[in-house]
C-alpha cells in the first residue's frame, strides 16, 4: 500500500466540514485506511472550545478539490478524492461517528492509529469520511487538518 497526505483549511463554523476524503467516482474505487490526523488552529489565540468529529460518510458534497500529496516521491498517485471548504455538506451517515476530540482553539491534537486500528473505509464510490467542526464554543477560528492515509 502506498502512504498519502492531505491537508485541508477552513474558517470554522458549527457543523462546517472542514474536509472529507472519499473513493474515486471516476476510476476503479480502491479501499483505503486513515493512520494519522492531526487538528489545530492558526487563528490568533482564543479560548475557544472546537468539537472535531469523523464521520462515514456516502457523498462528498461539493468542496474545493484538493490533491491528496505522495509521502514516496515513487508511488503512483492516489485514486480517492480529497476536498476542504465545503459549499455543500457531505451526506453523512448517522450514527457513523468514528471520532470526537474536544480541543481548546490554544491546542493542537494529534491521533495515531495503533497497529491495526487504523480507521478504514470500503472500496465503494463516493464512500469514505468528513471531518466536521460540531461545537465552537466562540467566534470564526481558522483551523487545518491533515490526514495520512494508505491505498
Amino acid at each position: 500500500m502506498a502512504n498519502y497526505a492531505a491537508d485541508f483549511q477552513r474558517t470554522l463554523s458549527t457543523t462546517a466540514s472542514v474536509g472529507t476524503i472519499t473513493a474515486e467516482s471516476t476510476t476503479q474505487a480502491r479501499r483505503f485506511l486513515v493512520y494519522d490526523m492531526i487538528v489545530g488552529s492558526e487563528a490568533t489565540p482564543a479560548d475557544a472550545g472546537i468539537l472535531w468529529t469523523l464521520q462515514r460518510c456516502t457523498a462528498a458534497g461539493t468542496s474545493t478539490a484538493v490533491t491528496p500529496q505522495k509521502l514516496n516521491p515513487a508511488d503512483a498517485a492516489a485514486l480517492c478524492e480529497a476536498g476542504e471548504n465545503h459549499s455543500i455538506e457531505p451526506t453523512y451517515t448517522s450514527a457513523e461517528i468514528l471520532l470526537n476530540i474536544p480541543v481548546n482553539q490554544r491546542a493542537t491534537f494529534r491521533w495515531v492509529a495503533a497497529p491495526g486500528g487504523e480507521l478504514v473505509f470500503p472500496a465503494t464510490d463516493e464512500n469514505g469520511f468528513g471531518l466536521q467542526t460540531d461545537t465552537i464554543s466562540t467566534g470564526t477560528p481558522v483551523a487545518t487538518a491533515q490526514f495520512h492515509f494508505s491505498e
